[in-house]
């Protein structure tokens, strides 16, 4: 299940709102006065992804830094993160430590992140984001 950019922080929400249940979890840019915004604003951006060892992030990637582009308004309030991660999402990449990539233990390609694979493209040479998603979903075509 990949998600960029604003299906990011809907991943996030939803993750948020199903599964640790908090009342009032919202998106910032569309609900500004939620008592409980898990989005902050971030302007455009290109910053260095640092992925954790062992992550589906660091094996897609193929490497422990890569650097990426936004086009987001809004990124992760760090003051949810530990909420999220005590109730099993795991943020295996970061940028300047804030998370950037979020992973489902246990799902195959449950991967999500704030930065866009789709803006590296040259045409030629497809996102390693995008040719693992690909990989995966044809492995998993043959499967069944």
């Amino acid at each position: 299940m990949p998600a960029t950019c604003g299906g990011f922080l809907h991943v996030l929400l939803e993750f948020a709102r199903h599964v640790c249940a908090p009342d009032g979890a919202a998106h910032a840019e569309n609900s500004p006065g939620s008592p409980l915004p898990l989005s902050r604003g971030l302007a455009d951006h290109e910053g260095t992804v640092h992925t954790e060892p062992d992550s589906l992030a660091e094996e897609a990637l193929g490497a422990r830094t890569t650097v990426e582009r936004y086009q987001c308004t809004h990124a992760l309030d760090p003051r949810y993160a530990g909420t999220l991660r005590d109730h099993g999402l795991r943020f295996t990449a970061h940028d300047d430590g804030h998370p950037r990539i979020a992973e489902l233990p246990g799902h195959r390609f449950f991967l999500s992140t704030l930065f866009q694979p789709e803006l590296a493209d040259d045409t030629s040479r497809p996102h390693p984001l995008v040719r693992a998603f690909a990989s995966a979903a044809v492995g998993r075509s043959t499967e069944t």
